[in-house]
């Protein structure tokens, strides 16, 4: 999910349309042949408070009423089960074996950062990511969004020591924030894959050779690599991010093997540029362009590949109230494009599978912790236990399975069980702030209006 945000303009204004920048240079002909993709349709990011309110409203009567009838208690027992199963074949799915090597012509690359002030990591960052080993070819572009620090004189230093370094400077009128950003540039790249990376990112020199043999499946529209915190050591917050990220990394891969949908986590992203066109490229319109062109590319029939190797090293905050901003932040862009595409979902555009997994999803991630304050409340007027003890027990088994084993698969020698149940136990601690950051968001949205502006992710490198 995106670390490089900073603060942009009223998205409401007219070149903040999600295809504006990215079909700025062609002519007024070419835009009038230019359909632009149903998942961008103006219209559907409209009204977002009204959709969150009424399905807050719809939770609270659901759960109140599941504790005034008599089967309440069996009907959640049920659905208990039903989720038991998919849980189960999440938990035994045999991971998916990826082709090693490219066969044929190796296509061209194109690698993005969209950066904006940032002074303490962009030499690294081109240093890294202009000496990657890959037969084919590739290139890279940085793209200064008005940086007000040395960045910019930084890069033009880089670009007489690298040849492959390409810089695209934004005005100070420009809009989209890294949305609008990449879609700036993508007309003026070459690459037959597109891969996008944050400021802090750092990767293995053997990055593209291993990647890009993955999408010899025709219907992979992009990969995302498991992101790892490089300063993981520093505290009990880093540490937590360290634990979450395998847990996370984990589900992905199990859900991808069982036919289930995966996700874009923005650093470290790899996406088709046939599959990106067909999407309409990023979406300006979200405050997390990552999950926002998770969803169009599942429904424009593309599947997401994710894998542990190799992974994206980037910084973890390192304070808890920066780790609400940003888990806010999160929470908030992964609930907007439930309400933006939610029509589509219920029509089951995705197939039945991937269906069924995000709709399992949305229900653990999002309504169960909305849920849980109505049943709570209801459950200390009559004297009860909570009605949806059950789902959270199960939920909060699968969170303690998955991040034992996804700690266990980002060791590449023998695991010490001791240290992993330990970091285990710690990283589930650390996970409870997400109880209290989605059932906090999902209300906040049905009040306030929708937020497209947000505070910038600082990189100390």
């Amino acid at each position: 999910m995106p670390a490089n945000s900073w603060p942009e303009k009223d998205s409401d204004q007219e070149n903040s349309h999600p295809l504006n920048t990215v079909l700025s240079d062609q002519s007024d002909n070419e835009l009038e042949n230019k359909k632009v993709p149903i998942f961008l349709n103006a219209s559907r990011f409209q009204g977002r408070r009204i959709k969150a309110a009424l399905v807050l409203t719809i939770v609270w009567i659901i759960t109140i009423a599941l504790h005034l009838i008599s089967w309440g208690s069996m009907l959640i027992l049920t659905l208990t089960g039903f989720l038991g199963i998919h849980a189960f074949r999440i938990i035994f799915a045999k991971h998916r074996k990826y082709p090693q090597v490219m066969e044929g012509n190796l296509p061209l690359v194109s690698v993005l950062v969209a950066a904006k002030n940032e002074e303490a990591v962009i030499n690294r960052l081109v240093n890294n990511l202009c000496s990657l080993e890959y037969a084919g070819n590739y290139e890279v572009w940085i793209i200064d969004d008005n940086s007000t620090d040395h960045t910019p004189n930084l890069l033009k230093s880089l670009q007489e020591e690298y040849p492959q370094l390409n810089v695209f400077h934004r005005d100070a009128q420009a809009s989209g924030g890294k949305s609008g950003a990449l879609n700036q540039v993508l007309s003026l790249t070459k690459g037959d894959i597109i891969a996008v990376f944050d400021a802090d990112a750092q990767v293995s020199r053997d990055l593209l050779t291993k990647v890009v043999p993955l999408f010899q499946r025709e219907k992979v529209g992009a990969v995302q690599l498991r992101k790892a915190i490089a300063n993981a050591s520093e505290n009990f917050w880093t540490k937590g991010q360290m634990a979450e990220m395998a847990l996370d990394m984990w589900f992905q891969e199990q859900r991808t093997t069982i036919g289930g949908v995966g996700e874009l986590r923005g650093n470290g992203q790899f996406v088709r540029r046939e599959a990106l066109d067909s999407c309409g490229g990023w979406n300006e319109e979200t405050i997390t362009d990552d999950l926002d062109l998770t969803i169009r590319l599942h429904l424009d029939k593309w599947d997401i590949e994710c894998v542990f190797y190799p992974p994206v090293q980037e910084e973890g905050v390192t304070s808890a109230l920066a780790l609400w901003h940003q888990r806010n932040r999160w929470a908030e862009g992964g609930y907007q494009r439930y309400l933006d595409y939610g029509d589509l979902i219920f029509k089951n555009a995705m197939g039945g599978g991937k269906t069924l997994d995000l709709l399992i999803f949305v229900l653990i991630m999002y309504i169960l912790p909305t849920a849980s304050i109505p049943d709570i409340l209801m459950a200390i007027i009559g004297h009860r236990s909570p009605m949806l003890a059950p789902i959270t027990g199960l939920s909060l088994t699968m969170s303690v399975v998955g991040m034992f084993a996804g700690l266990q698969r980002t060791c590449l020698e023998k695991s010490n069980y001791l240290v992993l149940l330990l970091q285990t136990v710690r990283g589930s601690i650390y996970m409870l702030h997400w109880l209290v950051v989605m059932s906090s968001t999902t209300a906040r949205m049905s009040i306030r209006p929708k937020r497209l502006k947000w505070v910038k992710t600082v990189h100390r490198g």
